[in-house]
């Protein structure tokens, strides 16, 4: 009962924190309901304009179009108020992908740009893990953003996790360096790696990231790898060119969007999944630690809808 409510709970934040893109995307379908009365080309064009207005991108929505048609002929489905139910399905089986479990012992390395809310959502991920009953260790290896450790200390506290830190302007790696010895002597569960955002130099940016997982990979050789990707979900489509950016850069393992409360261009988690085939995580809907939500696909359609 307690894990029911608990559940129920997690949507109603999520439907809450989607309300701007649902209000956008239901209005415009009521109006097109209103209007049609078949399923027609006018209609599905006008669908289509739609769907690229919630900054589900052009190339995803053109495959969203396509798979409702083959399911509209399937059915003999000549109603545009059954169009609604079945985009839910459409959008749920898309989105489906295996939770992210990592092993234990496993190193997190987090990326993204400046100002998406990477600190805090280190933060929230140790929370959530520790929850789960992991023991985890932060490690602020982003030493170049001026009080990015200070922040990541707090989330620490918060957590009640340690933290392995250096000066501002220190050698990232030899943060990680620390952090893995640490976390060997402690026999953590989970090594969760802040990096820095910077992307405007892009190749500098690779190889110092490439520098922390040699270390990684020398000194933590049992540890499983994995690099999750944080995204504003507020910027839209630059979120996709932000994760191809990266993606090509390093070996993502998936994707964490935050700041989806507030923003109609929810649908870019569609557009993330379809184009570039990264599962998406976790999304965030709001500032508190209970706010970083494990993405359900099923949930999410419902919630968009």
């Amino acid at each position: 009962m307690t894990e029911n409510r608990e559940k129920k709970g997690l949507f109603a934040r999520l439907r809450e924190g989607m309300t701007k893109t649902r209000e956008s995307i239901t209005h415009a379908i009521d109006q097109l309901t209103g209007v049609y009365k078949e399923l027609d080309d006018d209609f599905y064009d006008d669908l289509e304009a739609v769907l690229i207005g919630a900054d589900i991108g052009v190339k995803t929505t053109e495959e969203i179009i396509a798979r409702l048609k083959d399911e509209v002929r399937r059915r003999r489905e000549g109603n545009p108020e059954a169009v609604r139910g079945i985009l839910k399905e459409i959008v749920a089986d898309m989105m489906q992908a295996e939770p992210f479990r990592p092993k234990s012992p496993s190193v997190i390395l987090v990326v993204g740009v400046n100002g998406v809310g990477k600190t805090t959502t280190i933060g929230k991920l140790a929370c959530h893990f520790k929850d789960e009953g992991k023991s985890v260790i932060l490690a602020a290896a982003d030493t170049f953003r001026a009080a990015a450790t200070e922040q990541l200390t707090i989330w620490a506290q918060r957590a009640g996790v340690p933290i392995v830190a250096h000066g501002e302007g220190a050698d990232p790696a030899a943060v990680v360096f620390d952090a893995v010895a640490s976390a060997k002597a402690k026999r953590a569960d989970l090594l969760i790696v802040d990096t820095a955002g910077r992307l405007h130099n892009k190749s500098h940016l690779m190889e110092e990231l490439k520098k922390i997982r040699r270390v990684i990979d020398r000194d933590f050789p049992q540890a499983d790898v994995h690099v999750l990707l944080v995204l504003d979900g507020a910027t839209g489509q630059n979120g996709v060119t932000q994760a191809r950016v990266f993606r090509d850069a390093v070996d993502l393992s998936g994707i964490v969007l935050t700041k989806l409360d507030g923003t109609s261009k929810g649908g870019v988690v569609i557009s993330i999944k379809e184009e570039l085939q990264l599962p998406v995580y976790f999304v965030g809907v709001g500032e508190k630690k209970e706010d970083l939500q494990v993405f359900n696909a099923r949930e999410y359609a419902e919630a968009i809808f």
